[in-house]
Order: C-alpha cells, then structure tokens, then sequence
C-alpha cells in the first residue's frame, strides 16, 4: 500500500497545521516530521487539515513530511492488558525505558501488547457450531485472578469451520476461522484493535440494582455507589480526592480496576505505581494488579495526550464488560484533562465559552460518562457487564461552582464533596455527609436490606439526622457554649461525634482500617445508634451525660474499626453484650437509688 505523504505548513505546540493529503479523514493518526511523531487528525479544510501531536513537538519546522495511516486512534485489546502500565496512547512505560532509558525519546512506536508471548488458550466451542459477536469461543487464563474471554469480534458471523487445539498461541496466531452467509472465511484471533473514540458496541442496557462497595464506610453507607454508575469526587487540593480515588481502585468489589492517572503530578502518580505491586486483593490474597490496568499520563507528559487517554482507558474498561466483567474505572483528574481541550481548542482559534473553556466541554464529559453502565452484552448467550465511572475533579481554590465541576454535576448520580474544612481537622476522608448525595439511594434499597439487615435504611436515616442535628447544635454552641445545652442534646451531639469519630473517619495507611468489609460496616453502625438509643433512655431517666461517657464500653466501640476482617462478628457481640450489662448496670443503680425521672423539655 502506498503511503500518503504531505507536510506541515505551522506549528503551535501540540497543534500543527498540514496540507497535501486531500483525502484524510477526521481522527485519522499521522507521523508528523522527520521523527514520525504521532498525531491525529481533529480539523478537516478544504486544501489543510489540523492534527494534535501527541509528542513534544520542539524542533521539527514547516516543510517536513506528514504521513497519513489510514487507521483511527486505536488500542489493542487481548491477554496480556492485565498488570500493565501505559501512557496516554497505551504504550507500555517499561518498554519505552528499554528503548531509551528514563528519558522517553520521541517517535517511539511500541505495541500495546506483546505479539510473541504465548498464552494458553482452551477453546470452549467446536467446529460446526454458529457463533455470533460477542460470543465466547475460548478462554485464557491471563492471571491467577482474571480468566480472559476471547470473543468473536464484531462484524464476524457465521459457522465455525476450523478451530486450534488446545495449547499455546500468540495474541496474533489465527485461533478460529468463521464462515459468514456469503462463503467469506474470516480469520479470528486473540487481539482486537478498537478505536478510542467510539464506544463498543452491546445489546441493551439494564438496571443499576446492585452497589460497588468500596470497603470505605462514609461512601458505602451514606452516599453508595451502584455498578455501573457513575460519580464525581471534587475537592480543593490536599483535601484527599487521590488519596480516596486510590482507595476506591484498590478495595472496590469490581473484578478488573483501570486507573487512568490524567495530567496528576507525577509524584503521585510515582507512589501509585511503587505501592500497587505490593498490594495484595482482599478476597484473593494475590497482587492487586493482576486484576488492575494503570495509565499513567502526568501533567509534565504532552498535553494532547492526556486528552486522549481517558478515551484508552474507557475503551479498554468496555473490552472487559464485554467479557461479562464488573470493571471499575478511575480518572484523575478530569479537570487536567479540561485543561487539554481548553489548551487545544485555544490553538485552533475556537470561541472560547466560560473561564476559557471550550463550549463543548459539557457534551465532551457526557460523552465520557455516558460509556459507563450496565449492560446485556453481545452475544448468543445473556452476559452482564458493567462499568463504574469515578472522576476526581480538581476546582481552583475548591470553588465547585466553576465550569468543570458544574458540567459534571449534571451528569453523574453520585457527588462525593470533599470539605477543606475536614482536611484541615484531619478528619479523612474528608467527605462532607451533609453536601455529599447518592442517587442509587432507591434502587440500592431492597439489595441492601436482603445482603446487610432489614434496618439498614432506617440505620442511615436515622445516622444521617443525628449528624443534621449536631450541625445545628454546633452553631448554638459557639454563641452560648456547650454547658448551656440540656442534657437530651448534649447526648446528640455525643451519639453525632461517635458516628463522626468511631464510624466515619478511616486511616488509608492502616493494614485493617483501610478496608471495611460491609458485614463490619453495619455492625459498626447498628452498635453506635443502639448506644445512641441507650443514651437517650438513660438521659430520659436523670442519668448525665458525663456519667454515661465513663462506661468502659466506649474505648471497645472506638477500637472496633481495627478488628480484624475475619472475625469482627465475634468482636462485635463481645461490645454489644458489654453494652448492654453496662447499660443494665447503670439503669440498676439508678433505680436503687430512686433518682428516675423524666427529663422535661
């Protein structure tokens, strides 16, 4: 095939302005200059066209060649996605530095993944069966934690007329052959390549009943997450969000994570990178990443490319759905990637809408967004998949009433607000209960009493008003003081700092607490309302607040978040029956010493 070639008439750091290939399509990737740097195709013209280069583009000049592929901005999709760790247009970052070292060279072509690698492939169909897109026809067991399903890709249907044995085979090695309805034998093997841009496709989509739980209690309790949801975590800077994002990708119950790191500082991004090897799946006991696909882009890496590696990351999240896969996809930041489109689009001369942003920026993060969800898969036989979107937005000076943060409120269904208030108590995570909202609440609400107890929803409910309350007492408090207050609303705002303290904040860097399975969970929470309850009944009574915080049962309830996971239900009734003989005992001095009364209003 002859490759078309034309050359670059203007340069405007990662925008480039070309003519001489009449025929270039829109996102079609070229080789810009002599280094052959990667670009693609964002505006088309009448006699030049305008590509985004997703390379540092100092040194090359007008005049040099571009080079049109023919292909869109594709990944490869097969065996060997799982564990890896790639830049924004899916290079593997350890290849790179074996190619030049820890400075990453321009012009550098590497394959997303390994073609001579074997893998062992089991077919699970024969020959003379019909298969369809989608369908499965082998398995590949990539780790010791996911099995990959290879799939007919689409467009390919008909008769199987000759499948391999079992054994061991190249993502590249033919695997099957398929006859479609015309006598056309088509060619199938272990690597997809799939364009970034557009969705893959699938049946239908199907309710969000069931939650993602992330083993962190203020989300699974008061602002849950359903798979195939999507949420949004914003927060001026030091308040948490990478902190909690890493949290949700290693503890969330999906099967596969993809951690896109867009435009993050490359400290941060260092930290995940050295931790996440080390790290061990709760329900496995193996690597965490050997379910997890991390994508490294920080914000000292081209800007183009941080553009385009959400869309790798999501199109890699669908590849995993499509297999029947529960995935669970991270970005941070979307507002780094805002700043890409803003800084692109300045370049091209587009009118600018607020704060300089484009004005398609909110369509843009819809159409990020919108590729989540839980779907009925292509194929013969009913697979559900889904894909969980969680977005760290970083507002300037933590103003959620600028653009980004505004677009994307209109879009997800969760809003985890990060308070800089909290941070700045050391309170973590810093997740305001009383701004923060669900809106899985309703449908989450017959899993939840099925899977964790009947009460759970009058739990929250009543937990939730607990907190309200003891924000309106904390401003009574700073006019008047605390001793002003009667004895019944001294004991809310005990209950409101138990919830506060014992329940909510939860150490990231603790081997125990950084975890907290939903059996714990509940428990947690249903002991502290029943403290709560017992509190009041004793202060109803003539007991004082003071004499109640003396109970020896206070310092186990403030302790149990450290016990351990496999066997906190034996911690958990050790505290509830103290906390009832302690209880009794109260109420029986009391009683011998004929002080009970009725508060009064």
């Amino acid at each position: 095939m002859t490759k078309v070639t034309g050359r670059i008439e203007n340069i405007a750091g990662p925008v480039v302005q070309c003519s001489g290939i009449p025929a270039v399509r829109m996102y079609e990737v070229v080789r810009v200059g002599n280094q052959k740097l990667i670009g693609e195709v964002i505006e088309v013209g009448d006699e030049e066209f305008t590509a985004q280069v997703y390379e540092e583009t100092s040194g090359i000049a007008p005049g040099e060649p571009v080079e049109a592929t023919g292909d869109s901005l594709s990944v490869e999709l097969g065996p060997g996605l799982l564990g890896s760790i790639y830049d924004g247009i899916q290079r593997p970052l350890p290849n790179l530095r074996e190619l030049s070292g820890d400075f990453i060279t321009r012009g550098l072509s590497v394959d997303g993944l390994n073609k001579e690698k074997k893998w062992e492939f089991t077919p699970i169909v024969k020959v003379g069966d019909k298969v369809a897109p989608g369908d499965i026809i082998g398995e590949v067991p990539e780790t010791g934690i996911i099995t990959s399903k290879i799939l007919i890709p689409h467009g390919v249907e008909g008769e199987i007329v000759e499948l391999v044995k079992k054994g061991e085979y190249t993502v590249t090695e033919t695997i099957c052959k398929v006859k479609d309805q015309h006598g056309d034998i088509h060619d199938v093997i272990m690597l997809q390549r799939t364009p970034v841009r557009v969705g893959r496709p699938f049946k239908d989509r199907v309710g969000m009943d069931t939650p993602l739980l992330t083993g962190q209690r203020v989300i699974d309790t008061f602002m849950p997450q359903a798979k195939g949801g999507t949420g949004a975590i914003p927060g001026g800077f030091g308040t948490g969000k990478t902190v909690t994002l890493h949290q949700f990708a290693k503890w969330a119950d999906a099967q596969v994570v993809v951690y896109v790191g867009c435009g993050e500082r490359g400290n941060e991004m260092t930290e995940a990178l050295e931790e996440w090897p080390h790290l061990k799946d709760p329900k496995t006991g193996r690597p965490l990443m050997e379910r997890t696909v991390l994508i490294a882009n920080t914000s000292n890496m081209p800007v183009a490319a941080r553009e385009a590696s959400i869309y790798v990351a999501v199109t890699m999240a669908e590849y995993f759905r499509d297999q029947g896969y529960d995935v669970a996809l991270m970005a941070d930041s979307t507002s780094r990637w805002a700043e890409a489109l803003r800084e692109i689009s300045s370049r091209l001369g587009q009118l600018p809408s607020e704060e300089g942003y484009p004005a398609y920026l909110g369509s843009r993060l819809a159409q990020f967004y919108e590729r989540g969800g839980r779907v009925k898969t292509l194929g013969s036989e009913e697979k559900l998949g889904s894909i969980t979107i969680c977005g760290a937005v970083s507002p300037p000076g933590g103003d959620f009433s600028e653009p980004v943060t505004q677009a994307t409120l209109r879009i997800v269904k969760v809003f985890w607000a990060l308070d800089k208030d909290l941070a700045a108590r050391r309170f973590f995570p810093a997740i305001n209960t009383l701004t923060s909202y669900s809106l899985y609440f309703n449908t989450l609400e017959k899993w939840q009493r099925a899977n964790m107890g009947g009460d759970w929803p009058e739990l929250v409910k009543e937990a939730l008003a607990l907190l309200q309350k003891d924000q309106e007492l904390r401003e009574i408090v700073q006019l008047v003081g605390p001793d002003a207050l009667p004895e019944s609303e001294r004991a809310i705002l005990e209950a409101a700092r138990m919830i506060k303290e014992d329940f909510l904040t939860q150490s990231a860097l603790h081997e125990i607490d950084t975890y907290s399975p939903i059996g714990k969970t509940y428990r947690m929470l249903r002991i502290i309302i029943n403290f709560a309850h017992k509190m009041t009944e004793a202060v109803q009574m003539g007991v004082h607040v003071q004499r109640i915080l003396e109970l020896s049962v206070l310092d186990n309830i403030a302790r149990m978040k450290i016990s351990p996971w496999d066997s906190y239900d034996e911690t958990m009734d050790a505290i509830e029956r103290k906390m009832e003989g302690e209880f009794q005992t109260l109420f029986q001095e009391l009683s011998e010493s004929g002080m009970v009364f009725q508060e009064t209003a």
